[in-house]
């Protein structure tokens, strides 16, 4: 999502939303009723990309799992969620 002139961003697109959603349910082998919280943040760790999508799976109360992708919501595909299974090697930032 671009950032605006006056700090706003347009709300995130439900359907991509809903989209990884999906995608990491898939990927992972996680059911129907595991909640999923995705999420456009920015970054501001050092060398991070100014906008990143969290992808936290809260199937255990008190131990969420979390997941990165380093761009904005609206650029995440599929592939981006089978490089999040693959391991931390994939991941374009030394941080992640």
């Amino acid at each position: 999502m671009a950032l605006h002139p006056f700090g706003t961003r347009p709300k995130s697109d439900p359907a991509q939303v809903a989209a990884i959603k999906d995608w990491t349910r898939a990927a992972l082998h996680l059911s129907a009723d595991t909640a999923l919280l995705v999420t456009e943040l920015q970054c501001t760790e050092e060398g991070c990309p100014p906008l990143e999508t969290v992808i936290a799976i809260l199937d255990t109360p008190g131990t969420p799992q979390q997941y990165k992708v380093y761009k904005p919501l609206h650029d995440v595909t599929i592939a981006d969620i089978h490089a999040l299974v693959a391991g931390p090697s994939v991941h374009p930032y030394p941080h992640a």
